[in-house]
């Protein structure tokens, strides 16, 4: 009798569980998209509107190509040179086609931030 209701409450958790991402994943796409349309209008990228002030992301701009840098920083002044004009970055380029999605940096901000816990896991014998 134990083993049937734990089978079927694994079963029930699994099916709550695909149905939540399912859910997630269209919610999701139709945040990406509005997200991807505000940035463009600024010629930004996803990418330059995560916080530098996260140690993990201040840590992966440091070892980023100085390139990868100067255009984010670039990238960020365009937009507040657009923004306070009240201008569409479109109007000045319409021509150019935008990478919103383009990860430079994000992947070392995930590999950094992985470092950290598999450092915090290793010493947590020490507290």
């Amino acid at each position: 009798f134990f083993e049937t209701t734990i089978k079927h409450h694994h079963c029930a958790t699994m099916a709550l569980r695909m149905i939540t991402e399912k859910a997630m994943g269209i919610v999701s796409k139709h945040y990406q998209r509005a997200v991807a349309a505000q940035l463009s209008q600024t010629g930004m990228r996803y990418e330059d509107i995560i916080n530098e002030d996260e140690k993990e992301v201040a840590e992966a701009l440091t070892l980023a190509d100085p390139d990868t840098v100067l255009g984010r920083s670039r990238r960020l002044k365009r937009a507040i040179d657009l923004n306070f004009k009240r201008k569409n970055f479109v109007d000045y380029a319409p021509d150019v086609e935008q990478d919103t999605f383009q990860f430079e940096v994000y992947e070392d901000v995930k590999k950094i931030k992985a470092r950290d816990q598999e450092y915090a896991f290793l010493n947590a014998h020490n507290k």
